[in-house]
């Protein structure tokens, strides 16, 4: 399905231990109310965000809306353990990890069931049999309804559906105009080219064949192109930015719905993960799927030359 999927990151203020304020809990509902009015319905967490505080001001919102869940889909993702005074940063894909940690974020959500679980980055240490006998056993248990992953490679995939009865359903991957490694891994393939943005070869053409939703997180690019020019941006980032403002005055669209539709453009039906919590801006994505639509060929390949600076070889 090419739709956008609203990512809770950002909600639940600080990343901090400390508890969610009624302050958070207000700009989360604004979020979420100003994400379902641009027609997003999928809205994703992880149990790292804001350290639990995401998933818990989601749960205060669900219960400020009664009737809300019904209305939308939840997928959450665990998998990763972020560092602290005494423990170092690293990945937990154990049968054990991936149920207690699921079961916290059903208390933290205050919901019997996510609709999706991703498991959040590869583990180099995870046994494929051991993960899949604990998806198998929670979506038995009716608290996940589907399975899917999230940065891993067609390989990864291959592994761990071999022990899977169930398909994987979704693959999250860093994808945007500016994170582009996913084009360049195709159109330098017999050229000699290198790219400074690798991406695993053939990740979205097996998404393709096997009917896996494919979801960009990062998919704005920190607003590189549409009006906010991180740290690190370039005169090609300029020249982009202001191609990207030409185009949508040609389409009536926001820049934002012109990065986003860049992306909608691409046959394997990309599901861009909208991750702000300003419902203004939020509500300027609500067209990109029109603009993936509008977007012409030639315009597609304006795009990808100024975020290259080069032309395709």
């Amino acid at each position: 399905m090419n739709e956008l999927v609203y990512g809770c990151m950002g909600l639940g203020g600080d990343w901090d231990g400390e508890e969610v304020t009624p302050e958070a809990v207000d700009a989360a509902e604004r979020a979420v109310l100003a994400a379902l009015d641009a027609g997003m319905t999928t809205f994703d967490h992880a149990d790292i965000y804001r350290r639990g505080k995401a998933e818990r001001a989601f749960g205060l919102v669900l219960r400020r809306h009664p009737g809300l869940r019904d209305r939308i889909r939840l997928q959450t993702k665990v998998g990763i353990t972020l560092p602290s005074d005494d423990v170092v940063g690293h990945y937990d894909l154990s049968a054990q990890a991936i149920r207690t940690r699921t079961l916290a974020c059903l208390e933290r959500l205050g919901v019997d069931h996510v609709d999706t679980l991703l498991l959040h980055r590869p583990d180099p240490l995870m046994v494929p049999q051991e993960a899949a006998d604990a998806l198998h056993g929670l979506v038995a248990d009716g608290l996940v309804g589907a399975v899917g992953v999230s940065n891993f490679s067609a390989a990864q995939m291959r592994s761990l559906q071999r022990h899977l009865d169930l398909p994987i359903a979704v693959n999250q991957l860093e994808l945007s105009l500016h994170h582009r490694g996913f084009v360049e891994e195709g159109i330098c393939v017999n050229t000699g080219s290198s790219t400074s943005a690798p991406f695993p070869e053939g990740t979205l053409e097996h998404c393709q064949e096997h009917g896996v939703q494919v979801q960009a997180w990062g998919s704005l690019a920190q607003g590189r192109y549409s009006g906010r020019l991180p740290e690190d941006s370039d005169g090609g980032d300029r020249r982009t930015a202001r191609l990207v403002q030409r185009l949508a005055d040609e389409l009536q669209a926001t820049r934002e719905e012109i990065v986003l539709g860049w992306l909608m453009k691409h046959p394997a039906r990309i599901a861009p993960v909208v991750g702000s919590t300003n419902p203004g801006r939020i509500a300027a994505c609500a067209g990109a799927r029109r603009v993936a639509e509008e977007l012409s060929r030639q315009q597609w390949y304006a795009l990808l030359t100024s975020a290259r600076g080069v032309a395709v070889p």
